[in-house]
């Protein structure tokens, strides 16, 4: 495997963990994936559990590019790094890209390809892939409420905030059973799908270091705390993570239910894993608040994230006791 230096390595845009860049490997377009410089949160930007993921999946799911090259040695580059397939399409954020903002069809269209994709993912079986020691789904959501808390405490060193202790001891006294395992992909959200702005159907799914084993209804929770609507506080209003708020997008609930007659399933109460999954949102993005405010990162779209993140915690503690959906 060869890097051509005479095509420019090219940071694309978007994404706000790792780092990508474009790059000509033997002679064909590759993505090169590099952690931020600095601390590392806890368990994030795993590029050695992204490559093996990836190399079990990009068969039996297509959508998955196929990995190249893994180099775990910092003498390198000054932190591990993968190179991975280039695939085209666009990824899309908190608004629709000009090419489909007048189309009514963007908005069904892209969601049903999104959902379609997760319970496509968590139809596989773990066990036929080599996964079959992937993470540990007995007691995940368990872990992760325990997890959190312990990352919420190193990001707030001071103290938690109210609304933060409120909903850690609500989760800590609400846990669930697993209602299944299955693969997770950890953020599957619109800027981690590709798609061909013409057909609208996606072309990839990327950023994988957070993949592993448990309850598949916290990829969809993770989904959804993302999914603001016009009703919700407009302190929120401003999360951009996904264009739930243009035109034509389904609601959390239709999301939901779509994605149960996907599976095959019954609607089922998301209360606990959307509680979780939006302290994880909260918290997660404290600690890219903490990288931006010691200079390992330089984004500004950093800068307003611990008051989004305040936000969500506040909303999420005023609505314990609401219907989740």
């Amino acid at each position: 495997m060869r890097l051509d230096l005479d095509l420019e390595p090219r940071q694309f845009a978007t994404g706000l963990a790792n780092l990508n860049y474009r790059v000509s490997v033997d002679g064909a377009l590759a993505v090169l994936r590099r952690p931020p410089a600095g601390p590392l949160a806890e368990g994030a930007n795993d590029l050695a559990r992204e490559f093996r993921v990836l190399d079990a999946l990009h068969g039996p799911l297509p959508l998955v590019p196929r990995p190249l090259h893994l180099c775990l040695d910092t003498s390198v580059l000054g932190a591990p790094f993968e190179v991975i397939e280039h695939r085209s399409g666009s990824a899309v954020g908190g608004r629709l890209p000009d090419e489909i903002a007048d189309r009514p069809d963007a908005g069904p269209a892209l969601t049903s390809s999104l959902v379609a994709t997760m319970a496509t993912l968590h139809s596989l079986q773990p066990d036929t892939l080599g996964l079959s020691d992937l993470g540990r789904p007995e007691g995940f959501l368990r872990r992760q409420v325990v997890g959190w808390g312990r990352r919420a405490d190193a990001v707030f060193p001071d103290g938690r905030p109210r609304a933060l202790s409120a909903i850690v001891e609500h989760l800590e006294s609400t846990v669930v059973e697993e209602s299944a395992v299955a693969l997770l992909h950890g953020d599957l959200k619109f800027d981690n799908v590709l798609f061909d702005l013409q057909t609208l159907q996606p072309t990839a799914v990327v950023d994988w270091d957070m993949a592993t084993r448990g309850d598949p209804l916290f990829d969809l929770a993770v989904l959804l705390s993302y999914w603001i609507e016009a009703d919700d506080p407009v302190t929120l209003h401003d999360l951009g993570q996904v264009p739930s708020l243009e035109p034509g997008f389904p609601s959390r609930r239709e999301v939901a239910a779509q994605y149960f007659a996907a599976c095959g399933r019954p609607l089922e109460d998301l209360a606990f894993h959307l509680t979780l999954a939006r302290l994880r949102l909260a918290v997660a993005w404290v600690q890219l608040y903490r990288q931006y405010e010691r200079g390992t990162v330089r984004d500004p779209r950093y800068a307003t994230f611990e008051k989004t993140a305040q936000a969500v915690l506040d909303w999420t503690a005023d609505t314990l006791d609401a219907p989740p959906l």
